[in-house]
């Protein structure tokens, strides 16, 4: 017979767990709760039913130099567009997505009490973003940090230089995972497997990050454990506790 503190401390588990769900994190511009956003603008769209952004956010997202951080994406000239259009995506998903819940983790910036740390980004979002930024230019591998803000925008650091992205960022891997910090991790999973984040996917189809969250949230082994032990709770609780 399964213990009842067994089930108890199991429960406990899944509820903290669940709360990884359908979560906004504590940031400048997010919202407090997750809700459908009918006006989001541009590549947002796609969070439209459920996000963490307001439709000034998704505009914002989507200029060269907007209020959010006041970051110029055209600091070693004017970025390509089929580059920046990743940058924008990018933007979308942390500012928008309620499904980053696993990842968050706590910081101390003065703009934001919270982060996302190696979200697991799929192997083509990593690839295409490298692809089609590779020969646009850049001067640092670490956006967050670094620059010369004396003008009130990112500019490049003294004695910085100019590069093309496939020699500052020599692979996908050092594209996605350094460019932020480690915000993303690329892996080898594939778009539609479960097991990564999808920075584009079709909102006709629904939302695929939905399930991923709750795949690394639960666990692979929690979730189908979890169910059945549920089930008995109300029984082993009502007899062995409160009989």
């Amino acid at each position: 017979m399964v213990s009842p503190w067994a089930v108890l401390a199991l429960l406990a588990l899944s509820s903290a767990q669940e709360t990884l769900l359908n979560i906004c994190m504590d940031a400048q511009h997010h919202k407090s709760q997750p809700g459908p956003e009918g006006l989001l603008y541009g590549q947002c769209v796609l969070w439209k039913d459920n996000a963490c952004c307001t439709a000034n956010t998704s505009v914002e997202a989507h200029r060269d130099q907007s209020y959010l951080y006041n970051f110029n994406w055209d600091h070693c000239g004017a970025m390509a567009q089929r580059c920046k259009r990743h940058f924008i995506q990018d933007t979308c998903l942390y500012e928008c997505s309620p499904n980053l819940g696993p990842w968050i983790d706590q910081t101390d910036s003065s703009w934001r009490r919270e982060r996302i740390l190696h979200v697991p980004l799929c192997r083509e979002d990593c690839e295409q973003w490298w692809e089609d930024c590779q020969d646009s230019s850049t001067c640092k591998v670490n956006w967050h940090k670094g620059w010369n803000w004396s003008t009130g925008t990112n500019q490049c650091p003294h004695g910085a230089m100019c590069q093309k992205f496939k020699y500052v960022f020599p692979t996908p891997a050092d594209l996605c995972e350094k460019v932020w910090s480690q915000s993303y991790k690329y892996t080898t999973e594939r778009r539609g497997s479960g097991r990564c984040i999808q920075m584009w996917f079709d909102p006709a189809e629904g939302n695929p990050n939905v399930a991923v969250a709750r795949y690394y949230a639960l666990g692979p082994a929690a979730a189908p454990q979890l169910a059945p032990l549920a089930l008995l709770a109300p029984t082993l609780l009502g007899v062995t506790l409160w009989g």
